[in-house]
Parts: C-alpha cells; sequence; structure tokens
C-alpha cells in the first residue's frame, strides 16, 4: 500500500500536518508528557481553523508524542509563576483553552484522540470532547485538580455528571485514576484499542475518503477494538452511590467514616489529602453541572471559578508540593472542610462579563 502525503507539516512543542485523508495534530513535548502551554493552545486552534477548511481531510487525529502518554495536562509550572506575580497568564490561558474546549465538541469534522498512556487535566479537554474517542491498556485518565487546590475543569465538570450515579463525583473529588474500560463505563472514552494496533487504526483512518461520516470513522474504529466497556470501577458502583449522593463534603466524610470496608478507608484518606476548599468548590461546581444543559454553560461557570482560584493561596500551595518542591505536604487553607465558609465560597460562584468566553 503506498503511503498516504505528507502536506506542510509544522515542527516544535506542536506538529501540524496531513496525511492522506487525516489531519494530524501531535503534542511534541514528550519529555514534559506533552503538558499543553498557552502558544499550543493557540496552534491547535489554528490546526483546526485550516483542517476544517480543507477538503481533502476527512478526519481529525490528535495525538501524543513519545510513549508516555498523550498530554499531562496544562503547563501548571508557567501559571504557578504567573500566580506568584501577580499576572495574567491564567486568564489568558484558561478562557482560550475553555472556548477551544467547546469548539472541539462541536467540530464539523470527525474528530478522533489517542488517549494512549498518560491522560490528565487539560489533555481530557483536548480528547474528552471529542467525537471519538480511543483508549488502550496503557490509558491512564484522571482529574486530579483537586489535590492542587483547583477543581476538575476544561468541561470536566459537564464530563464528570454525564457518568452513571456517583462515579464522576467520586473522580472528581478523589481525583482517581482511570483505566481504559473505566473509562469507557465512565462516558469519558468510547473504544478500548489495544496499543499494538493504533498503528494499523492510524493508518486505515488516513485511508478515508474526503468527506467521509463520522458513522464510517466509528465502523473503522470497531474494527480494531477489543470490545471492553466495563473496568474495576463498575463493582464499586453501589459502595460510590451511596458515599457521594451527599451534597455536603461533611456528609460524604461521616458517610465514608462509618463504613469500615477497607475502599471506604482508603477512599477516606485519599480525600483527606485534599484541598478543603478544592473538594467543597468541586462538588458544588458538580451538582450545579448536573442541572445544566450545555457544555458552554459548564465553562462559563468554571472560568470564573478558575479566575479565584488563580489568585488564592491554596492554588499555589497545592503546585507547590506536587511540581516544585515535590514534598507533598501541602498545607491547605483552611485546613479542615467544616473551616470552609460560605464567604470564602462566594467568590468563585459569582458573575463574570459577558464577553469573557465568546463560544
Amino acid at each position: 500500500m503506498t503511503a498516504p502525503a505528507v502536506v506542510a507539516e509544522t515542527a516544535g512543542d506542536l506538529i501540524v500536518r496531513r496525511e492522506g485523508a487525516a489531519g494530524i495534530i501531535r503534542l511534541n513535548r514528550p519529555k514534559a508528557i506533552n503538558a499543553m502551554t498557552y502558544e499550543m493552545s493557540l496552534g491547535i486552534d489554528a490546526a483546526l481553523d485550516r483542517f476544517e477548511s480543507d477538503p481533502a481531510v476527512a478526519v481529525v487525529i490528535l495525538e501524543g508524542a513519545g510513549e508516555r502518554g498523550l498530554c499531562a495536562g496544562g503547563d501548571i509550572r508557567g501559571l504557578y509563576e504567573s500566580s506568584k506575580a501577580g499576572g495574567d497568564l491564567g486568564k489568558m490561558f484558561w478562557r482560550q483553552e475553555y472556548v477551544m474546549n467547546a469548539r472541539i465538541a462541536k467540530y464539523p469534522k470527525p474528530y478522533v484522540a489517542f488517549m494512549d498512556g498518560l491522560v490528565m487535566g487539560g489533555g481530557v479537554g483536548l480528547s474528552g470532547h471529542a467525537r471519538h474517542r480511543v483508549v488502550t491498556e496503557k490509558t491512564k485518565l484522571a482529574m486530579p485538580e483537586v489535590g492542587l487546590g483547583f477543581f476538575p475543569d476544561v468541561g470536566g465538570t459537564w464530563l464528570l455528571t454525564r457518568i452513571h450515579g456517583e462515579i464522576g463525583t467520586f473522580f472528581g473529588l478523589t481525583g482517581q485514576t482511570m483505566n481504559g474500560p473505566d473509562a469507557v463505563f465512565a462516558r469519558f472514552a468510547d473504544a478500548v484499542v489495544p496499543s499494538a494496533k493504533l498503528p494499523a487504526l492510524r493508518a486505515a483512518l488516513t485511508a478515508l475518503r474526503p468527506g467521509a461520516t463520522s458513522a464510517e470513522v466509528d465502523n473503522v474504529i470497531a474494527g480494531s477494538a477489543s470490545g471492553e466497556s466495563t473496568g474495576p470501577i463498575a463493582s464499586k458502583q453501589a459502595s460510590i452511590d451511596r458515599w457521594f449522593a451527599h451534597d455536603r463534603m461533611e456528609d460524604i466524610f461521616s458517610t465514608l467514616t462509618r463504613d469500615d470496608s477497607g475502599f471506604a478507608r482508603s477512599t477516606l484518606n485519599v480525600l483527606n489529602e485534599k484541598s478543603p476548599r478544592g473538594m467543597i468548590v468541586t462538588l458544588k461546581l458538580l451538582r450545579l453541572a448536573r442541572g445544566s444543559s450545555s457544555l458552554e454553560e459548564c465553562l462559563v461557570r468554571e472560568y470564573r471559578a478558575a479566575l479565584e482560584v488563580f489568585r488564592s493561596d491554596d492554588f499555589r500551595e497545592g503546585v507547590r508540593a506536587a511540581v516544585i518542591d515535590k514534598d507533598r505536604n501541602p498545607r491547605w487553607s483552611p485546613p479542615r472542610v467544616e473551616d470552609v465558609t460560605p464567604e470564602m465560597l462566594a467568590p468563585y460562584f459569582g458573575e463574570i462579563g459577558a464577553d469573557e468566553l465568546v463560544f
């Protein structure tokens, strides 16, 4: 078989090119597990423009360079430095990123995300809203933002509330990792494809005819898929639904404390490591998202809350402990969920200007 034509490659932190009928977007920071910078986000937007208007492009493929993962999230270190200096990178980065997340969800051509290896935070924003989401046996997907004094953003509150029962509340508050079948069960992915079959699947996608439909793309993916749709988390559904059905963190902690099972104890230990303010903000955002009618509505709400996070000591402390000093010993303010007051929470849920996010 003749190799597909490669057209107009752009190198650097982002590789953008056409291979046959596929527009390729490859995140290209393998040493950083392809963590996304503001400039990369702008480049992805430009690539989406280009591929949308190119009649030779039938499908867009998102992939990550290297063998460690698709994307470890946003450039947290850069955001940390800007927050410390009183800069505005958070406002710029998240506005650009969130509008792009909404665009991906409504992209007019089939958009396929290869979620192989690590997929976290901003990587979920690039892939979780795709029309076709492929995971593998190597997939480790998580939204661990509460451990940084943050919350699951990039439309995470929307994705986490499209799930059965309280599975989304569990993943959002604990930041625990999903494997490939877990991600399908939790509706963060559509198909498990063995990683050894990804090259052949990729080749088949580049060989599609211009104008190929999403149904045709689904058929191509199905030809490589394992059919797995239920991961380990499914067996814990009943317990998770019971523990996380509450609208107050105090009640979730209380319910877990009364359960002497090993899973309850380990879950409680995980929550005790998280930012109390971050957990309460996350839980409220998830409950609001459950009643939302669109991804865009959730993104606007997340943006308002993210701007407040950017100004907060908890965010800087969480990043310091996890990324800068790596002592894994954050000193949260306040240190207990009981000490988080309504006055502390109010700024996260205020109004924002109508022009802040334009979809």
